[in-house]
This record gives structure tokens, C-alpha cells and sequence, in this order.
């Protein structure tokens, strides 16, 4: 599969091991690969491969992400100049584990590495999941562009655990970004709509995943700048029966708001209940990984009147005309409002579409595509006009809040939180 092949086992065994990846390169530059890493298919037929939980909790919200990768395919239909799109999705979840799981995601990531034609890999839609795919594309050399992944440490090493984000990268080549703003973003989004519920002191719980725990690490960070008192962090078991007993001592605590760093996935739907239980007057707030039918649509009304989440997708109305025609055509297409993150899925897609474009007769050549990824400047897209910098991140900040009404996500207000 790839010319380094001992020192890419090292990286999946120890990826499938600790649910990161182990080893990488402190060198981030962009410069041309060798081996497998930026090789030309010499073709004109191309594959996009998408890897998200078809299973679980998260199904729903996939298959929305699903479709708004296809149709984003389909208003270029399906080529790009010279060269036609095949898009194939893959699924990095298992019935047994109920969500993503660490064998399929990264017999996704080898499936999209080997096959010669592959030019592009939308994904994961879990940042954990990302952290053992990550390694694997990037010793193949092919562009990654996740719809979701919110995880600081993916990118970037400000608030990230120690080695991120050069771990990841076994090649010494950034090879990843992502269209969704990191956590760093939502970390301070969280604390700044805590604070303008009238939250006084907060107590932080998360899933222990990559996502969660690394969230509760910005929303620390976050809380300390905006002045927020934390009466304490725990992470949870996700598998526990009830979390009564989590719920007495945070309530002892006296802490008038609880933060879950969290997916619906982990057993969030049942952690809600039992804190507002416990303390039917606290305020409950929730991040992107529970923006989602498959929370909402279980809480309850009592449960419902408490919950906040932040949500990077904003009101239909606030996106430029690209935006709310996406929305208009979504629902025409398919017969249902998208979820959340479906929106990101349709531009996850246009903009790998659009670095193979700039690539230009270099379009399928892995590395000219990375290339012209990261060289996007002001890209005008359905999400607003945004550039890619040098972490693969996107320059895009806003974050929505929204609450809970009859079981459906409601847009409450705009969060302005840019951080540097």
C-alpha cells in the first residue's frame, strides 16, 4: 500500500491500540512526495471516497451528510474539466459498537489508499475516528477533508494533547483540513452562550473520546479568559446504566450549568435526563456532537425547556444565496429538512472538487491536489466566503446556538467567538 510499509504498520497498530495515531514528523511542509504520496493515477476517471457512521445513533445525520456530498457532485455533474468523479461511501461504524469503530475506520482508509484511482477521502465524521485514519492517507498521500471534525490537536498544537497535530502525520506532509471551525472556535462559543443564560458556575463532563475531551480542554481554556467559574470536570462512562450518581455530586457542587463535551452516541440522551432529574432547575448545554434528530427527538419536553447546544450550522436564512438554495434543493431532492451537518457534506465535497479543478492537467495527481487545497483563498461557497490556512483549517468562525422545541433543533442566536 505505501512505499514506508513498517513504518505506516507502526501507525495503524498504534492507532487501533490507543485510538490515536503514535508517530509523525515535526517537518509540516507542503513540499512534493515520494513514493505512493503524490502519484498520478494517469487516469481521467477518478474516485472521492466519503467514510461516516451509517450505524448508531449517528445514522440519520450521515446519511443527511451522505446526500449533501452527492448532491454537491451532482451540480458539477460528476466531472471536473477533463476528469469523472466516481463517489463511493463507506461506512466506519459496526452493529456491535453502535458507532464508529476503529477496525472499520481504518479499513476504510486503507480500502480509499490502495485503490489507485482514489483522488480524495471526505472524512471522519468523528474526530477520534479521524485521528486513526489520518495516518493512513497521509503515508498514501491523498487529500482528506472532514464535513465534522471539530478536534483542535487534528490540525493544530494550541490546546492540543502533547505531540498533536504531528502525529498524525507520519509523511511530515499536512494532507488533512476540514470546513467545520475547530474547537478552539466552540470552546469559546460554549462559555460565551453559558454566560448569556445567565450561568454562574458550570460543571464540565465528558465522553473520554477525542472529540470530548479535547472540547472540555478549549472549553477550560475558554472559561478561564471569559471569566467563568468551573465546579469541576469528569469524564463519564459511556456505557454506565443511569448517571444519578454523577448527577448527586455535581448538584452538591452547586453548579447551575452542565456542559457535556460529548456524542449523542455515548449515551447523552440518558445523561440528560438523569442531570435534569437531579436538578430540574440547571441548565444543560450540549456541543455539535448531539446536533442531532437522534438526541433531540428522545429528550423530552421537561428535558427540552434546559438544553442549549452550539451548533456550527446557522439559520437557512443567514448563508449567502448558494447557502438557502442548498437547503431549498436539499429538501426538494430528498423530502426533509437536512440535518445539521449536511450542509458541510455538500461543501466538504465542493471544495475537493474545486482543488482538483485548480490543479488543473494535474487533477489527478494526489499531491497537486493537496497542493491546490491548500493554497484556497476566498472561496465563495454555500457556507460564506472562507480561505484555508496553513493548518488546513477554515478562516470561518460563527457558531449558532440553538435550542430544543418539539423534539427539532431551533436557530436561537449567532456566537461571534473568533480566537486566535
Amino acid at each position: 500500500m505505501r512505499a514506508r510499509h513498517v513504518a505506516a504498520s507502526g501507525c495503524l497498530l498504534a492507532a487501533l491500540s490507543f485510538g490515536v495515531a503514535a508517530c509523525g514528523s515535526d517537518d509540516n511542509s507542503g513540499s512534493s512526495s515520494t513514493g505512493s504520496s503524490g502519484s498520478s493515477s494517469g487516469s481521467k476517471s477518478l474516485t472521492i471516497y466519503s467514510s461516516l457512521p451509517l450505524q448508531g445513533d449517528s445514522r440519520a445525520q450521515s446519511l443527511s451528510v451522505v446526500n449533501g456530498e452527492k448532491l454537491a457532485l451532482e451540480s458539477q455533474g460528476g466531472k471536473v474539466g477533463d476528469y469523472t468523479i466516481k463517489y463511493v461511501s463507506l461506512d466506519d461504524s459496526t452493529a456491535a459498537a453502535g458507532k464508529w469503530d476503529p477496525g472499520a475506520t481504518s479499513g476504510d482508509a486503507r480500502k480509499a489508499a490502495q485503490d489507485k484511482s482514489t483522488i480524495g477521502y471526505l472524512g471522519e465524521f468523528n474526530s477520534g475516528a479521524s485521528a486513526i485514519s489520518i495516518p493512513i492517507l497521509n503515508e498514501a498521500g491523498v487529500l482528506q477533508v472532514s464535513p465534522s471534525n471539530t478536534a483542535t490537536g487534528l490540525t493544530r498544537s494550541l490546546g492540543a494533547d502533547k505531540g498533536e497535530p504531528d502525529k498524525y502525520y507520519p509523511s511530515g506532509k499536512r494532507t488533512y483540513g476540514r470546513v467545520v471551525p475547530a474547537d478552539h472556535i466552540q470552546g469559546a462559543a460554549q462559555v460565551s452562550y453559558q454566560k448569556d443564560n445567565g450561568c454562574k458556575k458550570t460543571y464540565l463532563l465528558n465522553d473520554k473520546e477525542v472529540y470530548g475531551s479535547g472540547l472540555v480542554k478549549n472549553v477550560v481554556a475558554a472559561a478561564k479568559t471569559q471569566g467563568l467559574p468551573i465546579a469541576g470536570n469528569t469524564g463519564i462512562d459511556p456505557k454506565a446504566a443511569n448517571y444519578r450518581s454523577v448527577a448527586t455530586t455535581i448538584k452538591a457542587t452547586g453548579a447551575d450549568c452542565v456542559f457535556f463535551g460529548g456524542i449523542t452516541d455515548n449515551n447523552a440522551v440518558q445523561l440528560f435526563k438523569d442531570l435534569h432529574a437531579a436538578m430540574p432547575t440547571a441548565k444543560l448545554f450540549g456541543p455539535d456532537g448531539v446536533a442531532e434528530t437522534a438526541f433531540t427527538t428522545k429528550l423530552g419536553s421537561s428535558v427540552e425547556k434546559v438544553t442549549y447546544v452550539t451548533n456550527p450550522t446557522l439559520d437557512p436564512k443567514l448563508y449567502p444565496a448558494s447557502g438557502q438554495e442548498f437547503f431549498k434543493n436539499y429538501k426538494a431532492k430528498y423530502g426533509a429538512d437536512p440535518e445539521a451537518y449536511a450542509i458541510y457534506g455538500y461543501e466538504a465535497m465542493g471544495v475537493m472538487l474545486e482543488a482538483i479543478k485548480n490543479a488543473g492537467a494535474k487533477g489527478n495527481d494526489r499531491q497537486a491536489v493537496i497542493d491546490a487545497f491548500f493554497k484556497i483563498k476566498n472561496r465563495e461557497s454555500v457556507l460564506g466566503t472562507y480561505s484555508i490556512d496553513e493548518n488546513g483549517d477554515t478562516t470561518l468562525s460563527d457558531y449558532g446556538g440553538d435550542r430544543v422545541v418539539d423534539g427539532k433543533l431551533v436557530f436561537d442566536k449567532v456566537i461571534k467567538a473568533q480566537t486566535s
